[in-house]
């Protein structure tokens, strides 16, 4: 007998979910109605989706599912561009040396890549710069102005860093140095000193769009520069691989030109992919021909990260510029190789967090603050944000090597709480801390740690209004009958994409279904939960797979044998088996309907 078998002990008799669902709100219920009838009787669900996206007429739709490149912006709306622009196509028209200074994320490496080919193409002499994690830490630093001389360039262009580096900037100023910043993070109260500081967030900035990546506004440079040079915009084309990349890595929001760079890089990526995104992709096992933002994000992105995090970015930099197949297989076999790395430190620090994490669960906190020495530090980032998920608390991941007297750390938050505004309240244990209200990082001496984990519940305390705000919670879209899910539906579905942060995929609610046949518990560790559903009254059953749901298990059979009705929150999806595509339902959660 196995424990998938009918004879496998009876479920609890309520066996429910600690996950709130909750049905999103749209301004006007009645404007859905107009929306449906507008395009062509589209099944409510849909229409109420589009809703909630911004979408409220015909024009709206054409707009959200049709982002072409002619609906991007006019880079010359960006505060600084013409003096961005200006300088740059000096230094092409003279000749000049130029140091491109990078960060050492996947939209850093992207950003970095794509401006040194760019004015390499334009026949500069053109190196680049990304700080090494470990021995000169983040953002524009004196190292990297000190090799922008060394190197004899006169001129350096910062990517996705540089908004707040004023001393830095004066330094450079000081050494003889033209600079122009390219960021998109949030600006300080005092702006560097620079050639132009292009930052769509700046509060003098009116550019009608704030989200653009690192890589996005250094788009918008060489967008711009072409220009002013009397170059066709289509030289632009090419790089826009490197910005749906970084757009999707980078977690911007999916939402107006954010869209339209991503719908056009998935189509570069088909058509004319670079050399080195070609090689991570087959090493990750993409079909570029099938790439989405989802896969950027899980299998292509933490290939690229794995450089700046275990050992020198600039490896994920040369591999993304690259043109020489040999050079590009030998790159890609070492960040293969340090992604190996990086998984088993991520694996080892995620079970040592969860570990300390339990204990401190025990006392029912607001936040978690968890310290230990000798974890890796280019690991601590990505356990904090496990760690948050999991346990779903603001939590504050820190450690400790070499210098026994400070501890540094990333902090990650959840849906509804600033991480960046808790660790305000606390900033007088801090010697630094900066970010936004989901990420941010951290330092401060390691006998302060304790102090700061007492704190930081005071300080979440005072964003919780309600205790529901620390439950795991689903948000849905709309609810949706099993009927509705037709060739036409999935056709109109699946064009919601690109998908991302302000654009997620549609989670839909379904209620009186009744499950069919057995569910079973699947994968190497039975993980997942697998079965099929249909409406209580009839018609097409749909498989459905709720991966790591195994735990809802007893939720299904409890259907199956209780005769009872079952909630399902789910995805819509394609599944490819053997060659054989059909619709599936992904669940991201199940319960037994309440009588």
């Amino acid at each position: 007998m196995t424990e998938d078998s009918p004879a496998a002990p009876s479920p609890s008799e309520d066996p429910g979910t600690t996950t709130r669902w909750t049905l999103r709100a749209v301004e006007d219920e009645a404007a859905v109605d107009q929306i449906a009838s507008d395009l062509n009787a589209l099944p409510h669900a849909l229409a109420r989706s589009l809703a909630l996206r911004g979408v409220r007429s015909f024009d709206d739709a054409h707009t959200f599912f049709r982002p072409a490149l002619g609906r991007l912006h006019d880079p010359g709306l960006m505060r600084d561009m013409d003096r961005a622009v200006e300088r740059v196509a000096r230094a092409v028209r003279g000749g000049e040396r130029v140091l491109v200074y990078g960060d050492y994320d996947v939209d850093g490496t992207t950003s970095t890549a794509m401006m040194t080919t760019f004015l390499q193409g334009q026949g500069l002499d053109t190196s680049f710069f990304i700080p090494n994690r470990f021995e000169h830490g983040y953002g524009l630093g004196e190292a990297g102005i000190d090799a922008a001389v060394e190197r004899g360039a006169s001129l350096i262009v910062a990517l996705d860093c540089g908004i707040t580096a004023v001393d830095e900037a004066a330094y450079a100023k000081a050494r003889g140095l033209d600079l122009v910043i390219c960021d998109h993070h949030t600006a300080g109260d005092v702006l560097p000193d620079a050639v132009a500081v292009l930052d769509p967030k700046r509060p003098d900035c009116d550019y009608p769009f704030k989200g653009l990546s690192g890589c996005g506004v250094g788009f918008k440079l060489i967008q711009g520069v072409l220009a002013e040079l009397g170059l066709p915009p289509e030289e632009a084309w090419p790089y826009l691989d490197l910005v749906a990349v970084s757009t999707a890595c980078d977690i911007v929001p999916m939402v107006g030109e954010n869209r339209v760079l991503m719908r056009a890089g998935l189509k570069q990526l088909v058509e004319r992919p670079r050399l080195g995104l070609t090689l991570l992709a087959d090493r990750a096992g993409v079909d570029l021909d099938a790439c989405t933002a989802s896969k950027m994000v899980f299998q292509i992105g933490p290939r690229i990260n794995a450089a700046g995090r275990i050992a020198d970015a600039g490896i994920a930099a040369e591999l993304l510029a690259t043109t020489d197949a040999v050079e590009g297989q030998r790159l890609v076999d070492e960040i293969e190789g340090l992604n190996i790395r990086r998984r088993e430190l991520d694996r080892e620090t995620r079970d040592e967090a969860f570990r300390l994490a339990e204990r401190q669960m025990d006392d029912d906190p607001l936040a978690l603050v968890v310290y230990k020495p000798g974890w890796h530090p280019g690991v601590i980032g990505i356990t904090a944000s496990r760690v948050a998920e999991h346990f779903h608390r603001p939590t504050v991941l820190m450690t400790s090597n070499g210098d026994t007297r400070t501890a540094k750390g990333s902090a990650r938050s959840v849906q509804g709480i600033s991480i960046y505004d808790a660790l305000a309240q606390c900033s007088d244990l801090l010697d630094r801390f900066g970010g936004h209200a989901f990420a941010a990082g951290l330092a401060l001496p390691i006998d302060r740690v304790d102090e700061l984990r007492r704190r930081m519940q005071d300080a979440v305390g005072l964003a919780v209004d309600d205790p529901s705000d620390l439950v795991p919670e689903i948000e849905v879209d709309a609810h949706l009958h099993l009927g509705d899910v037709t060739p036409r539906f999935w056709s109109v579905l699946k064009q919601f994409g690109p998908h991302g942060p302000d654009n997620l995929r549609p989670v839909f609610w379904g209620e009186g279904l009744r499950v069919v046949g057995q569910p079973s518990r699947v994968g190497a560790q039975k993980q997942h939960l697998r079965l099929r559903v249909a409406q209580q009254e009839g018609g097409a059953t749909f498989p459905v797979i709720g991966f790591g749901l195994s735990e809802r298990y007893d939720a299904a059979l409890a259907s199956v044998r209780r005769g009872r009705p079952l909630e399902l929150a789910f995805q819509v999806d394609e599944n490819t088996w053997n060659g054989r595509t059909t619709l599936q339902l992904k669940a991201q959660d199940l319960r037994v309907a309440e009588v």
